[in-house]
């Protein structure tokens, strides 16, 4: 059955809607919708909004306000007309009324038990070491030397070079580098990642996993300030400048590690209750038992 809420999509996230000024605050207690002798404060109204799937709060709250609003008179005006034909009282729907009713409360006491949740350290500590990489960064630029073959095409005019060619290139860049050229300088001049080279070579700041595995793998193995030796991957060879290292410690990713794992802990709560219950499932309706998956098995 579809919901008087989700009548309308909203449009693709990142797009921007024109004509749509930022909302101006408003005192919560405000009638802002009256229907008959019924009214919905500014506040009831972000109630509803915040019930919505993430996806559409963002649209009710700006471009479709209006239209969730007449949304929202279509449904109570139906719902009291079918509770005045008594169409509440019939067994099916008393059924349906009562899965959502379960639905909601389940969906609130989960976020009341990840809410809740105790994490001891003893779990943070044991994901912390688990995912060490995923709170370690770099902070480095580049100059890359093109060679035949790369996925990305020449820039117009530039001579394709051989691999021999780009490592002879880039070794003698390096050179001038060690020898007290400026980095940024012949960066802007030489890379052919114009992109990074038109700021002096600097690529930011980046996690495991963001990189081709030979760049990561030099950028992470090397110190603040050293220039690395020509690391080639499929797009040429790269001179790598490490300008810093942002590696989290246990205590400043203990806030972020708590988020991530309280789902984890509830449903661990959840399979706890589950077991503890007296459930008969009919395998002969239902089917059999899906098998469990071992620890650390891939999925």
């Amino acid at each position: 059955m579809t919901s008087a809420f989700a009548q309308t999509p909203p449009p693709p996230p990142g797009v921007p809607t024109p004509g749509v000024a930022a909302p101006k605050p408003v005192d919560p207690n405000k009638v802002v919708l009256q229907i008959g002798d019924e009214s919905l404060t500014a506040a009831q109204y972000e109630d509803l909004v915040n019930a919505l799937p993430d996806q559409y709060q963002q649209y009710a709250r700006g471009a479709g306000k209006r239209q969730f609003a007449e949304n929202i008179i279509q449904l109570k005006l139906l719902s009291k007309e079918a509770e005045k034909r008594k169409l509440d009282q019939s067994p099916k729907v008393k059924g349906q009324l009562d899965f959502q009713k379960q639905n909601i409360l389940a969906q609130v006491m989960f976020q009341e038990m990840q809410n809740t949740v105790k994490v001891d350290d003893a779990s943070v500590a044991k994901y912390y070491e688990e995912h060490k990489n995923e709170y370690e960064g770099v902070k480095a630029s580049h100059i890359l030397i093109r060679m035949q073959g790369a996925p990305m095409p020449a820039a117009e005019g530039k001579k394709e070079l051989t691999e021999a060619e780009a490592l002879a290139k880039a070794t003698e860049i390096r050179k001038k580098i060690v020898a007290g050229e400026d980095f940024g300088k012949l960066a802007k001049a030489e890379s052919d990642d114009t992109q990074s080279g038109a700021q002096g070579g600097d690529l930011g700041s980046f996690k495991r996993g963001m990189m081709v595995p030979p760049f990561e793998e030099a950028a992470f193995s090397m110190k603040v300030g050293e220039i690395s030796q020509p690391v080639k991957t499929p797009f040429g060879f790269h001179i790598i400048r490490v300008d810093a290292k942002e590696n989290k410690t246990l205590a400043e990713a203990k806030p972020e590690i708590e988020k991530k794992i309280r789902p984890e802990i509830a449903r661990k709560e959840i399979e706890s209750m589950t077991k503890s219950a007296k459930v008969t499932i009919d395998d002969g309706f239902f089917g059999p038992a899906m098998p469990t998956m071992p620890a650390g098995a891939p999925k």
